[in-house]
């Protein structure tokens, strides 16, 4: 993206609403890749029926599993200190994208999952649902949560980035909790559709005025690479 682009992006940003915030969303291609996703689950799982109370007990189980997963992604996956293995640097595109987010919070399309990272989960998650779960219906419900998950936390990502002004308790406070991260100590508040879930239960919700401001909040490991 050239600079006058994410001039203008950011300049538009200033005034956010959710309307706005929506269109700039649906411009990106992770939206619409879960969307299908969920849709198409969606479709099978109404279709192949056969209703049952398990259909009620996954979506619970994914609910309160998922603060966990997502503080275990965001702290193994995307912030992953590239390895030297001999001549070799092991790295990957969900890690040096990420890092590149952490530099410029406010780039938009760094906020999104990369498509070509999604491609590989989305065909993960659908060996799992169709071929580990002992019944197509049970994992076809798997297949709906996970895909409703995907995109509650891409578009509370997405708008906790832009301008868009908290106006509900619960999402101020998971907007200050990410914020933090990002802003303040890129070693706490990994959770993003939550706040003092996981990060409580982990032992990374500190009290922010008890944290020193971190110089690689926006370069991550810079301390370490110039060791």
């Amino acid at each position: 993206m050239s600079e006058s682009v994410n001039t203008t992006a950011r300049t538009s940003r200033r005034k956010v609403t959710l309307r706005s915030a929506f269109a700039e969303f649906v411009r990106h291609p992770s939206p619409w890749m879960i969307s299908v996703f969920l849709v198409a689950a969606v479709v099978a799982r109404v279709w192949i029926g056969g209703w049952g109370l398990a259909d009620l007990l996954v979506p619970v189980v994914m609910a309160a599993v998922f603060p966990v997963a997502e503080w275990l992604i965001h702290v193994f996956i995307l912030h992953w200190r590239p390895k030297r293995v001999g001549p070799i640097t092991l790295d990957t595109l969900l890690a040096r994208k990420h890092r590149e987010h952490h530099n410029d919070p406010r780039d938009i399309p760094l906020i999104f999952i990369p498509w070509r990272a999604l491609i590989p989960v989305l065909i993960a998650a659908l060996f799992v649902g169709l071929v580990v779960f002992d019944s197509i219906e049970r994992g076809l419900t798997f297949l709906v949560v996970l895909g409703l998950l995907g995109i509650v936390y891409e578009w509370t990502h997405y708008l906790i980035h832009t301008d868009y002004k908290p106006r509900s308790r619960l999402y101020r406070a998971t907007w200050r909790n990410h914020r933090f991260h990002h802003y303040r100590n890129e070693h706490y508040w990994f959770t993003v559709t939550t706040s003092g879930t996981a990060d409580r239960l982990l032992r990374t919700y500190p009290d922010p005025e008890s944290v020193a401001k971190s110089p690689t909040a926006k370069n991550l490991h810079a301390l370490d690479d110039a060791r």
